[in-house]
């Protein structure tokens, strides 16, 4: 009888022992699990009592957003419906309209029909706005009204938009829609090859191979990897785009986490395509992710030149985790780092300003690299490119223009009231068009605040509760009148940025997507400088050495 009381009381005294081991780990514990309760304490007291009815769904989904909010923007919580979302978006392939489409509060925008598939064919275009889903008016629907324009293929859905002011209706049948990682690829010269990369889905290593294989097959000697714009993907998808061009067993990035089943070492796992080959890659602001990847391996083992403008600056990792009811959460679980030791993270999110925003690492704080040659590269903000090109960094102001979609709303006017023009290679906005992309600035309020606008508002806030306000009165005017006269004449100072903006948009207009890659290869400052570096051996080594 002794033996087995001894037995019942050293089984869960062992089990709490185990359980409590950790220091650590029972204090985590323990606060996850007090919190835990006071959460859901409150919720039920909140829904059983408060005075009108609630919507403990709607609660809950505000309450779980807003947590997230505190951490880093990747870190998102997806109803049932958006775990089909990111499916589709990891895979390029989904059945709806085949159209590029932007939610806004009270209409959809078709941004980019897709050349041959169902909402071209029903002769939408880019610049409509969609009010109307069949009887379901798009500023009524609480919810991601593009869902709307999702269906079975084969289905119809009738779609009420706006055109230039006129409101007409379209059938669109629905399909399967395959949107390609690499939408182009192409030779430039006789020597040179271009390839653009667009997303990192799980056709991007298969469809970039079968672009390098079939240049190589119509003679490119040397290729350009176009990566701007692309905002990464899937990690596994980057390895394998990186072993294309170096061999097998070679380090391409590590990713390093608090919980160590998630510390990792990727390596290409497959035979080369080529490694000979001379490769240059593009890059800019919106590079991110996987992008970096790619770009900062190749970079660290000097295998290609990288050019353009410093990349986006995203070494986090995510990893979907299943929730119950089908729902789901995109957790961050790591850092990644390239083979020279890098992580290119360029925001805190954990060490906030007073404002609330992320905080940028700072240059000086920048750590130094070496590459496989001995090359000096630094960590903390984006993949810095080996030549970098004012043509790819956009400035301030110009970032405003894009932000407003003032850009692509002029274009939508211009395709309206401009013939198609004649040879694609040859198109060029005039001085006229860019007074009157100016004029179409004005006559849309356009105003561009800038950073010390803002201190100076806040200063002067702060004068006036002090009662110095009416003693700077005129010198404030002033200051804004000189900050006004500096912002007219920095669109003027960005003239050439702005005009290439335009004109990649216009030309989209008239020729697609396909088109805008032959406007390109005729015109682009970057593609134009990558085929200079790749025609000239000593040039190209030079970077690389």
């Amino acid at each position: 009888m002794k033996k087995r009381l001894h037995k019942r009381l050293l089984i869960p005294v062992l089990a709490v022992a185990i359980f409590f081991g950790g220091t650590a780990f029972k204090s985590e514990f323990f606060e996850i699990a007090k919190q835990i309760e006071i959460f859901t304490t409150v919720f039920k007291e909140l829904n059983m009592n408060y005075v009108d009815d609630t919507n403990p769904g709607d609660l809950m989904d505000t309450a779980i957003k807003s947590m997230l909010n505190d951490l880093d923007p990747y870190t998102n919580y997806y109803n049932e419906q958006d775990v089909e979302a990111s499916r589709i978006n990891n895979s390029g392939d989904y059945t709806g309209i085949g159209a590029n489409v932007l939610t806004l509060k009270d209409k959809l925008v078709i941004v980019e029909p897709y050349k041959g598939y169902a909402a071209d064919k029903a002769g939408l275009k880019a610049g409509d706005e969609i009010i109307k889903v069949d009887n379901v008016v798009v500023a009524d629907f609480k919810d991601d009204a593009g869902n709307l324009l999702q269906g079975g293929a084969g289905s119809e859905v009738t779609v009420t938009y706006v055109r230039q002011g006129k409101t007409d209706t379209a059938t669109i049948k629905r399909e399967a829609v395959e949107i390609n990682a690499v939408p182009h690829f192409s030779m430039i010269d006789d020597e040179t090859g271009y390839i653009v990369l667009r997303k990192f889905t799980r056709k991007a290593s298969s469809e970039t191979i079968s672009a390098v294989r079939a240049l190589k097959n119509q003679g490119a000697k040397q290729l350009i990897l176009d990566l701007r714009g692309n905002p990464g993907g899937l990690l596994t998808e980057a390895v394998n785009v990186t072993n294309i061009f170096v061999p097998k067993n070679q380090l391409v990035v590590t990713t390093k986490s608090k919980v160590k089943k998630y510390n990792k070492t990727y390596y290409t796992q497959k035979d080369p395509v080529d490694t000979e080959i001379p490769v240059v890659v593009l890059i800019d602001g919106s590079s991110a992710s996987a992008s970096e990847i790619v770009s900062g391996a190749l970079q660290d083992l000097d295998r290609a030149v990288v050019i353009g403008a410093r990349s986006f600056g995203k070494g986090l990792v995510q990893r979907p985790k299943p929730l119950i009811y089908g729902t789901q959460i995109k957790v961050t679980i790591s850092r990644y780092y390239t083979p020279s030791g890098r992580c290119i993270q360029a925001l805190d999110y954990w060490n906030r300003d007073e404002n609330g925003k992320a905080t940028r690492t700072k240059r000086e704080n920048y750590n130094a690299f070496k590459t496989k040659k001995g090359r000096t590269v630094y960590d903390g903000g984006g993949i810095q490119p080996d030549l970098e090109l004012e043509a790819s960094k956009l400035s301030p102001i110009t970032n405003a223009i894009l932000a407003e979609n003032l850009i692509f709303k002029y274009a939508t006017d211009y395709y309206y009231n401009h013939p198609e023009p004649a040879d694609i290679t040859q198109f060029e906005l005039t001085d006229a068009e860019f007074n009157s992309f100016k004029n179409f600035l004005r006559s849309n309020n356009f105003n561009f605040e800038t950073k010390a606008e803002k201190a100076f508002a806040e200063a002067f806030l702060i004068a006036k509760e002090e009662k110095i306000g009416t003693a700077i009165d005129s010198d404030y005017e002033d200051l804004l009148n000189a900050l006004n006269s500096y912002k007219n004449q920095a669109i003027d100072a960005n003239k050439t940025e702005i005009l290439a903006l335009l004109s990649d948009e216009i030309v989209k207009r008239y020729f697609y997507r396909e088109g805008l890659y032959t406007y390109y290869k005729a015109t682009n400052p970057e593609i134009q400088k990558g085929k200079e570096i790749l025609n000239s051996s000593s040039n190209y080594n030079g970077y690389l050495d």
